[in-house]
């Protein structure tokens, strides 16, 4: 697992950028930047869709006021689910939404969670990290099944 003082592991990822797919790296989204990257296990599933997604859309503003230059969110979805996903909730261009859809992000930060007995194969721990030129400051790390530490709010409590 990736520890504080470590820098992200330099990955590709998927986005929708106006109907269009854009790969961007791990490093380039926080090259020179202060970032809030959080993870969820699934695009539109309950936790994530009532609960830690909107956390971050009701308190972007917040976020951003207090010197995050991008939000970001990450899940092992592909790119037209988690760019659906981000419509449906109504993100705008608060937050960046991330597809994973390999896995190769999640595990290189040693993240991965089991989710096979629920019929969801391989999938992201819930967490939130706040990078800083891509050296990780703090990680806010949910035990499966649990949504307690990686809200935006316990976020802007450590900013």
């Amino acid at each position: 697992m990736l520890e504080v003082g470590q820098k992200i592991p330099d990955v590709k990822l998927l986005t929708m950028e106006r109907g269009e797919v854009r790969q961007i790296s791990t490093e380039e989204l926080c090259r020179g930047r202060k970032v809030v990257l959080f993870a969820v296990p699934g695009a539109f599933t309950p936790t994530c869709s009532d609960y830690h997604l909107p956390s971050f859309i009701d308190h972007a503003d917040e976020l951003l006021a207090k010197g995050v230059e991008v939000i970001a969110c990450v899940s092992t979805n592909d790119h037209y689910v988690m760019d659906a996903w981000g419509a449906s909730r109504g993100v705008g261009n608060k937050i960046v939404m991330l597809a994973d859809g390999n896995g190769e992000f999640t595990r290189a930060m040693g993240l991965e969670n089991d989710s096979t007995r629920f019929g969801m194969g391989r999938r992201s721990r819930r967490y939130a990290a706040i990078f800083t030129d891509g050296v990780l400051e703090a990680l806010f790390l949910d035990e499966p099944g649990k949504f307690e530490k990686s809200s935006a709010e316990q976020v802007l409590a450590a900013l």
